[in-house]
Parts: C-alpha cells; sequence; structure tokens
C-alpha cells in the first residue's frame, strides 16, 4: 500500500500525471452533481451509462489544451479552465433549481434585462452542498500550495497532447453515437434541454446552446416573404371559428388584464389550518357571470412571465430558449393586443411596480403598440413600498387605480402583480395567515404571499364597484406560471394531502386560473383544455373584433370546435385523453401509463405530437425569422415604434392632452376629481 501511493505521488508530480488527476476528479465532481443537483429523467441503463460518460471527452478536450504549453503556464491555465467550468457549473444548479432549466447564451445576454432584484432570490437557494461544484478545484490548488504537488516544467512531445485531443474527439464521438441511437434526432428535433445535458453533458450542451444562438441570428438574416407563406398556410387549415354566441357581447367595455404572479390553480378553494387563502378570486371563480376555466395551463419556457406575456398578448409561443421578449421585443414586428385593440378604439396601458428594463419592457412594449406603460418610475416609492420583484401589491395595486381613472375610456390594461413571486417574503405586519409545514422554505411562505396577492385582488375590485367601472368593464385573471416547481415533489405532495407526486403529477399542476369577469355575462365553470396560448383569441371575440387574419396560434377557448391539446414548450402536451411527459404516455383522467394501445390511439398520439412540434417550430421561424415584418393582416396599420414614448412626463402630459380631448376618463366624467378616496385598502404602510 505504501509503494501504491508513492508511485501515486510520483504520477501526479508530473504534467501528464497532474493532468489526469484534474481530469478524474472534475468528471467525478461532474457526475454526481448531474446525478443529484439536476432532474435529468434517468430511465435506462444507456441513459445512465451516458450521463456516467459525458463529462470525460469534453473535460479531456478542454484541459488537454494546457498539455501543449510550457512549464507553469500549463498548470495555470489548467487551473483556470477548471475554475471557470466550476463556475458555469455552479451557476446552472442555482438557476435549475429555480426554473428546471439549464442557462443558455441568450438568457445571459438578456440578464440584464431580468437581473434587478435577484440578490434575494440567489441567497435563498443556495445550499452548502451546491459548492461541491468548486472541490475539485480547491483539493488541487491546497496540494499545490502545501507542495504535496510540485510542478513539473518538462515539455511534453508533442504527439502527446496531440493524441490526448484524439483521444478527446473520439470519446466524444462515441457518446454522440450511442446517444443517438438511444434518441434519434437529439440535435436536430429538440424542444428540451435536459436531454441535451443528459446525453452529452453540460459543456456540451453549452457549445450546442452558442451554435444554435448563432444560428438564430442568421435565421433572421435570411428569412424572406416565402417562409410567411408556410405559417399563413397552416394558420388558415388550422382555423377555428369563435363561439358566435360569445361574439361581442363585451364589445366597447374596458378590459382589465390582471396577472396573477406565480399563481396556480390547486390555490383556488385551497384551505390551510381551516383558512381560505383564496377568498376573494374564490368567490369571483364561482360568480355566475365569470367564465373561469379549471383545465387551463401554463406552456411557459425558460421566459417565465415573459414567455406568458408572449402568449397573452400575441398568441405566440415563447422561445425554447431565453425570453423572446429581451432577445427580439425591441427590433421584431409583432401584430399584438395592445395595437389591435388601439386600432378599434381603445387606450392601451400596462401597469408594472418595477423597473421598466424589466424583461425588455420598455422596448418591448413600444414594438406591442401600448400607449402607456407604468413603471416604477411613476409611483411613489419607499423602502417599506417594495419587496422581492417590486412594489408591494395592495399599494400597487391603489397607486394604479390613480392613473386607471385618468385613462380615457374604453382602455385595454394589464395590471401585473409581483408580490407572490418566488422567493415567497412577506413582512410580518402583512402576513395573515399561516406558512404551511411541509418543511420545504421554498413552498411554506407561498400561501402567504397569495393570500396577500388575493387581498389586494379584492380591494382593486371593490374600487371598481365604488367607482362604477365593474358595470361597463371586462376583467380578466390569469396565473402566468407555476409557483412551485417539480424539484419540490415531496413537499407538494404533503401540501396536497398525496401519497406520491410524480412527473405525471407535476404536468396537471401545471393548471393555473384563467377567469372573465363581467356584469351580465353567461359564466360558469368550464371544463375544456386550453392554455395561455388560447387566451388572445378568446378575448379578440368577445370584444366582438376578428381575427381570422391574423397569426395567433390560439383558438376561442368557447368554441365549440376548439381543439383540447395543450402544448407545452419542451414538445410535450395534455389532452382530455392523453398526457405526453419526458416521451411517456399517460391516460390523463388516472394517470396510468398509456400501454397496450389501439392502432387507432397510437395514430392519435402520433398526429398530437406532430401537431405539437408543428406548432412549436413555426411559432420560433415567426419570431426567430421576424417574419411578421412580411405579413400585413387587413384592416391592420404596423406598428411605429417611434411614436411611442414612456417618460414621465411626456407621457403624463400626453395622458392630459388626450383625455381633454376625448372627455371619456373616470375622473373626466366626475368633474375632474379623482375617486381614489373610494379606495380602501389596510395596508399598513398606508396607515397614518
Amino acid at each position: 500500500m505504501k509503494n501504491l501511493f508513492k508511485r501515486i505521488h510520483q504520477s501526479v508530480n508530473t504534467k501528464l500525471g497532474f493532468f489526469m488527476l484534474t481530469v478524474i476528479l472534475c468528471w467525478i465532481k461532474t457526475y454526481l452533481i448531474c446525478l443529484t443537483k439536476f432532474n435529468l429523467g434517468i430511465k435506462s441503463v444507456m441513459q445512465a451509462f451516458l450521463l456516467f460518460l459525458n463529462p470525460i471527452p469534453t473535460t479531456i478536450l478542454l484541459l488537454g489544451i494546457s498539455l501543449y504549453m510550457k512549464g507553469r503556464k500549463s498548470y495555470i491555465y489548467m487551473m483556470i479552465i477548471d475554475a471557470i467550468t466550476s463556475t458555469w457549473l455552479f451557476a446552472n444548479i442555482l438557476y435549475y433549481r429555480e426554473f428546471s432549466d439549464f442557462l443558455t447564451l441568450t438568457l445571459i445576454k438578456g440578464s440584464s434585462s431580468a437581473s434587478n432584484n435577484l440578490g434575494t432570490s440567489i441567497l435563498g437557494i443556495i445550499l452548502p452542498t451546491d459548492f461541491l461544484a468548486f472541490s475539485d478545484v480547491a483539493i488541487l490548488i491546497i496540494l499545490l500550495i502545501i507542495k504535496f504537488i510540485k510542478l513539473d516544467k518538462t515539455k511534453l512531445n508533442f504527439k502527446i497532447p496531440l493524441t490526448i485531443t484524439g483521444i478527446a474527439v473520439v470519446s466524444f464521438g462515441i457518446n454522440l453515437t450511442l446517444a443517438q441511437q438511444d434518441r434519434s434526432g437529439l440535435l436536430t428535433r429538440t424542444f428540451d434541454n435536459n436531454y441535451i445535458v443528459k446525453y452529452l453533458g453540460l459543456n456540451a450542451y453549452s457549445v450546442y446552446d452558442t451554435i444554435k444562438a448563432a444560428k438564430t441570428s442568421a435565421v433572421k438574416a435570411n428569412a424572406d416573404s416565402s417562409d410567411m407563406k408556410t405559417v399563413k398556410k397552416y394558420i388558415n387549415n388550422n382555423y377555428v371559428a369563435p363561439n358566435v354566441q360569445y361574439t361581442g357581447v363585451a364589445k366597447g367595455k374596458n378590459v382589465f388584464v390582471i396577472h396573477l404572479e406565480s399563481f396556480q390553480q390547486f390555490l383556488i378553494d385551497f384551505k390551510w389550518d381551516g383558512q381560505e387563502v383564496t377568498p376573494n378570486l374564490n368567490k369571483i371563480y364561482h360568480e355566475q357571470n365569470t367564465l373561469s376555466f379549471d383545465n387551463f395551463f401554463n406552456q411557459v419556457g425558460q421566459g417565465k412571465t415573459a414567455d406568458a406575456e408572449m402568449m397573452m398578448e400575441n398568441s405566440l409561443f415563447g422561445l425554447p430558449e431565453g425570453a423572446a421578449m429581451v432577445t427580439d421585443g425591441t427590433s421584431n414586428t409583432f401584430q399584438a393586443a395592445p395595437a389591435i385593440l388601439d386600432q378599434h378604439g381603445y387606450t392601451t396601458a400596462s401597469f408594472h411596480g418595477d423597473v421598466p428594463s424589466f424583461w425588455n419592457r420598455d422596448n418591448t412594449y413600444k414594438s406591442w403598440g401600448y400607449d402607456y406603460f407604468f413603471s416604477s418610475n411613476y409611483y411613489k416609492q419607499k423602502k417599506s413600498y417594495n419587496i422581492g420583484y417590486g412594489m408591494k401589491d395592495k399599494i400597487f395595486m391603489k397607486d394604479t387605480a390613480n392613473y386607471i381613472q385618468k385613462l380615457p375610456q374604453p382602455f385595454y390594461s394589464k395590471i401585473i402583480t409581483v408580490t407572490n413571486h418566488y422567493p415567497y417574503l412577506l413582512d410580518k405586519k402583512n402576513q395573515s395567515i399561516a406558512k404551511t409545514d411541509t418543511g420545504d422554505s421554498t413552498v411554506d411562505g407561498y400561501v402567504q404571499t397569495a393570500h396577500y396577492l388575493d387581498q389586494s385582488v379584492g380591494e382593486f375590485m371593490n374600487w371598481l364597484k365604488a367607482t362604477g367601472l365593474d358595470k361597463n368593464s371586462m376583467v380578466v385573471f390569469y396565473g402566468d406560471h407555476y409557483g412551485i416547481s417539480g424539484n419540490h415533489k415531496k413537499a407538494v405532495a404533503k401540501l396536497l394531502g398525496k401519497k406520491k407526486f410524480n412527473d405525471f403529477d407535476n404536468a396537471q399542476f401545471q393548471r393555473v386560473p384563467f377567469m372573465i369577469h363581467m356584469k351580465g355575462i353567461q359564466g360558469g365553470i368550464n371544463h375544456t383544455y386550453g392554455g395561455e396560448i388560447d387566451a388572445l383569441p378568446t378575448i379578440l371575440n368577445l370584444l366582438g373584433v376578428n381575427n381570422k387574419d391574423n397569426i395567433q396560434f390560439g383558438s376561442d377557448l368557447l368554441a365549440p370546435n376548439h381543439p383540447q391539446l395543450v402544448a407545452f414548450r419542451d414538445g410535450d402536451f395534455v389532452s382530455p385523453e392523453f398526457t405526453k411527459v419526458n416521451g411517456a404516455y399517460y391516460y390523463t383522467k388516472n394517470g396510468t401509463p398509456a400501454k397496450n394501445l389501439s392502432k387507432d390511439q397510437h395514430s392519435r398520439l402520433e398526429t398530437m405530437s406532430n401537431q405539437v412540434a408543428t406548432e412549436l417550430s413555426l411559432s420560433d421561424k415567426i419570431i426567430t425569422g421576424d417574419l411578421l415584418r412580411f405579413y400585413n393582416p387587413k384592416g391592420f396599420q404596423k406598428v411605429n415604434k417611434k411614436d411611442y414614448n414612456y417618460s414621465k412626463s411626456k407621457s403624463l402630459q400626453k395622458l392630459k392632452d388626450q383625455d381633454k380631448k376625448d372627455q371619456t376618463s373616470l375622473e373626466f366624467k366626475n368633474n375632474n376629481k379623482s375617486l381614489l378616496n373610494l379606495y380602501d385598502t389596510d395596508a399598513p404602510e398606508l396607515q397614518n
């Protein structure tokens, strides 16, 4: 044993030996992290083997470059590369924990648009074991400092590093071949980054992502009008006529779209400790003048809230990586809800209690045709007014009412709440319900912020009633995405009183509220399956706006022939009969694996999978190729971004001038007197 240790010690004191030690440590560390920190869905012996194998090729290739160098430069380069890849691994651990996905170049390029207020979130999700990502670097540095390992300045024969590079290339080729055999079309037909990491490793995924980002840039430069013809043909062939019974029932009415941040459907009627978590939304949900949908799903990808906004206002899917609002919101041509309704006589405005650059809204909203964007610059700011990702909802919604009363009617307004956002922080004076007791810190505060959001909604709805706005307004509520990710299965199972919570359950857990509330509407709970992609066609039909010439991938949820196929961003789907999760099929009603299928069932599943893949692909082409610049729907005037300016002084003057001209705002009709005195809130920060 002593001789063996001596031989190992002598070996690592050579440049080649140190290289091998670095590779082995990096490989073991990466494998353990991929196995324990990421939910990659290993379902076969081959997949398990490839996960074990895939760190080796890129590690050998990257670290092997150092062997071409002389002296201490070789060691310095090796340590720098190890440190960089370790930092990249660490960053992905944190990102994956919250978003169940991996970082992309596109996302990083747009990170400044979503980086505000992230400090608290990052600190809240770091675990001590995450620093395992730097374990090999620490070990090697210590061994070098104590001189257990001495630098070998001998120059290697050129054939040695060349051979090692060759080994890396060949081993990657073997890895890729085995991966392609187990998952055909891995690099050409995938909507899920987990597959790439599972089969090829995190470093290979990073290279793949970089190449794909470069190709996307080239696609936009090379796109032409012929690409739009393919899209238009598909849209025409799959057009679903809206429900004529509901066509125009809200024509001329104001529209409130209330964005319920991270709010999931299970919260409706959910009680904790004998108390309703969301009593106000529960009441609205069950009222006869509310159209409520209990099988409405979020369909977001990496863009989360940005993806939800893209679907809600454009009926276009988010991109497979990054957020389209960030990557394409400034430059692309859109035919979004604000522009459509503006051209039908509506004043359009969005309200958000955080900085205007968040998700690039200050630029994207110009492309979408918003007349006004009221961001944090428009609101009175105090430290106690803010928490997490912006203003507390009660304060934000009261201050929003001040601008609402100044908008010329009819108006289309989107109100984006933020308090019910991870990490679900709420100061004690605003807590009015106990935390849950799952033992998961991410999950247990969720009911407190959801309850606070519900109270905020109740106060706002009371103000609408007090001012009479409720009589001539349609209020749309929607949850943008999940609040609790699939990485908290044990806690969710305990929260819901289930014995287990598997991937199928998580797919069903993606339901979010979608409610349309309006005086006189024929409401009730609708069980049709749909998602955020269907919101815009549904709203437009209610407002009496024909969308037949528009490029929209959703359809009216109330239409008799509405296709009840809900596409998820990774290519999975859910329908009343079948659910597809990670390539496996289940019966939606009971969650059992769909086995022994008939020929007809096989055919239907293939048709559904192809339809989902086609729609995701065509939607991606529209955004990445900026194809809407080649299409002018009948009666629609292209948005000129230069017509919009969201600076506070210019916007408020424009609003004043418009109100004086139109004389239709709530405040104008009240003899130019504010009705904010009718807004009743119990926000402790606003009490005298």
